[in-house]
């Protein structure tokens, strides 16, 4: 993490609406949307509008406190990190499945691309989807 980015998140103070977020993340392990996470808060009577969900989950993502990836709808959802390390994922367009990933072959060419254009402090994220070995199986049988 770069040390910028330390300094930013370091200096953002919890707030209510963050908090009741977070917890509303941390009861699972899969990707949510944003709507979700607003109708989840609702049924906790945590009132946080959903204005203000999009916005938070926006910051959390910028200070690796969740990870968020696009569905094929091209949906952003969201969920905890299960790691501080830097990670990709390989998603399942059918269930959802996601698994966390490193690939030092990506970081490389990441780098390489960047150099080449003269770029410096870059930041990327990868998705990989495709169909999980279940979901795989249960459309041959």
């Amino acid at each position: 993490m770069s040390e910028q980015l330390r300094t930013d998140r370091a200096d953002r103070r919890p707030t209510r609406q963050r908090t009741a977020i977070a917890e509303a993340l941390s009861g699972t392990a899969e990707f949510r949307s944003a709507q979700e996470i607003h109708a989840a808060l609702a049924r906790r009577d945590e009132r946080v509008g959903l204005a203000t969900v999009y916005r938070n989950l926006q910051a959390m993502a910028g200070d690796g406190e969740v990870d968020v990836i696009r569905t094929a709808d091209g949906e952003a959802v969201y969920r905890s990190c299960a790691t501080d390390d830097h990670h990709h994922h390989v998603v399942c367009r059918s269930c959802g499945l996601a698994v966390e990933v490193t690939g030092d072959a990506v970081e490389r060419w990441a780098e390489a691309v960047a150099a080449e254009h003269g770029f410096t402090e870059i930041r990327h994220t990868v998705e990989i989807d495709g169909l999980c070995a279940a979901c795989a199986a249960a459309r041959t049988r």
